[in-house]
């Protein structure tokens, strides 16, 4: 099932369009190229609608949120929407004030979502829970672990169940779950945490992933994940040395290119939660 998704990706060549912040968007550009889809990055609201219709995904980042790109979030996730494209959505500090809070609350009006993507104090704050994150990071309080394994499973099913979409709890372990299925994946690496920008990187893959198989975005997502946390297990074992969060960063990049469908099968690294 992995390998089929990633070979298509690399088949169909998808048009990823991505309103997002500029702190990473170059990584997530080139991040698209790797994976063998096709980035375009624009947020006028003038062209919003046109680049979409023509795209087959879309990510909605709202790492760097200004009342200037909100129009243009909302035109381009309607047009989606209207098209049948998926639409994901990369909540980016949710909770953290009430400017976020309140662009969330008009996007999840408005819009369908495919897939959302978040840290657990991001995913508990689109469920009307308060977040408490440390800046876009997720709180102290919600780092997964083996002992609160449930309690996030069971908080991504609730986002899922109240949007609709497949939810992505990231995290030590991450959680990839709809309505009635759920997925632990164990792959990644802690240093991929002193990469900026690795979570809007794994957003716009997912898009990637579920552009070419909109019919099953929770086997696409889960995908997307997998081949992420097996690039960024590749990218630590070419560490040297001299080595830091560089090299790293490149080697991430490069570990998605050169990951193919049977390497993905061999080392991807999930279990279904017992719902």
């Amino acid at each position: 099932m992995l390998k089929e998704i990633l070979e298509e990706v690399r088949k169909k060549e998808p048009l990823i369009h991505n309103i997002m912040n500029r702190v990473s968007i170059n990584d997530c550009a080139n991040l698209l190229l790797a994976c063998g889809a096709s980035p375009v990055m624009a947020d006028e609201e003038r062209e919003a609608e046109e680049i979409t219709a023509s795209s087959a995904g879309l990510v909605l980042n709202m790492g760097m949120l200004s009342q200037r790109v909100i129009p243009a979030m909302m035109k381009a996730g309607i047009k989606a929407n209207e098209m049948g494209i998926p639409v994901i959505l990369d909540p980016v500090g949710a909770g953290i004030s009430a400017f976020r809070r309140e662009t969330v609350e008009k996007l999840k009006e408005v819009m369908h979502f495919s897939v959302i993507r978040g840290n657990a104090s991001e995913i508990r704050a689109l469920s009307g829970k308060r977040e408490e994150g440390k800046g876009v990071d997720a709180a102290p309080c919600d780092q997964v672990t083996e002992e609160n394994i449930e309690q996030m499973v069971k908080i991504a099913r609730e986002c899922s169940e109240q949007t609709g979409a497949v939810v992505i709890l990231t995290g030590a372990m991450d959680v990839v779950t709809d309505q009635k299925e759920s997925f632990l994946v164990l792959n990644g690496h802690p240093m991929m945490k002193k990469v900026t920008g690795t979570g809007c990187q794994l957003s716009a893959l997912t898009a990637a992933y579920v552009a070419v198989c909109p019919e099953k975005p929770l086997e696409s997502a889960l995908a997307a994940v997998c081949a992420m946390g097996v690039a960024g297990e590749k990218a630590y074992a070419r560490m040297k040395p001299e080595d830091g969060s560089g090299s790293y960063r490149i080697y991430l990049m490069d570990g998605i290119y050169q990951l193919n469908g049977e390497e993905l099968e061999q080392y991807a690294r999930y279990k279904k939660w017992k719902s």
